[in-house]
């Protein structure tokens, strides 16, 4: 196998309609949630999803690393919140900058184009979003930053492409950081007694935000199969 383009995200929904579209796609066995290694587009890629936030992030980059032989660059992709009010739900966002990290273009169909921001937490609220929307950033997510920071340390291309998921005026009902696990992943269980409990607003939010993030994953995919990395 050549250096693999890796693509990392949280959580596998929001990489495996992308995968799909491989012309080979097998499971890759690395200490990680979920993984896979095919070719697409004649090239050789390896796609994980392994949580929420930068820290897993950066332990699925390092098990992806260990299993080959470099790596050739690094595409941080999934779902994000919109900052600005404009942005449509699965609309493709790709970054120009990630924080202080600069982001690379993926050579795809026309997008949107800004300055992503990385939260160590989920911005709940919509007055947390306006505050964001301040420093000039059109998105918000929670990875970004540490693959910018290893993709740095490896000297290899970075990319961030990200499609929405929820909207710059929105604020969550349910306080979904609540119910991560120290995986990084949400606890299916929790969040279904919760919603179930607050059937008009927690059941409501979980299955817009389902229907949404689907959707924001299947047009991401194409976007992705599009690009020229």
């Amino acid at each position: 196998m050549s250096a693999p383009l890796l693509f990392i995200a949280s959580d596998r929904r929001e990489a495996e309609p992308f995968t799909s579209t491989w012309t080979s796609s097998d499971p890759l066995r690395i200490p990680v949630h979920w993984a896979r290694t095919g070719i697409w587009h004649g090239r050789d890629v390896i796609a994980v999803a392994n949580g929420v936030g930068a820290t897993h992030a950066r332990s699925g980059i390092t098990a992806a690393l260990a299993a080959t032989q470099g790596l050739s660059g690094i595409s941080s992709i999934g779902t994000g919140g919109a900052l600005d009010p404009s942005l449509a739900i699965a609309e493709i966002v790709v970054a120009t900058s990630v924080n202080n990290s600069p982001a690379l273009d993926p050579h795809g169909p026309p997008a949107r184009a800004g300055l992503v921001h990385s939260s160590p937490h989920i911005a709940r609220t919509r007055e947390e979003k306006q505050n964001l929307s301040a420093t000039g950033a059109i998105l918000v997510e929670m990875e970004a930053a540490g693959v910018a920071q290893f993709a740095q340390e490896l000297a290899v291309p970075f990319y961030c492409i990200r499609a929405v998921s929820d909207l710059a005026n929105e604020s969550f009902f349910t306080d979904f950081e609540a119910f991560l696990t120290p995986e990084g992943r949400f606890s299916t269980p929790r969040l279904a007694l919760h919603a179930l409990a607050h059937p008009v607003k927690g059941l409501g939010e979980l299955l817009r935000l389902q229907r949404r993030s689907a959707a924001a994953a299947r047009n991401l995919a194409n976007y992705l199969d599009n690009c020229k990395f």
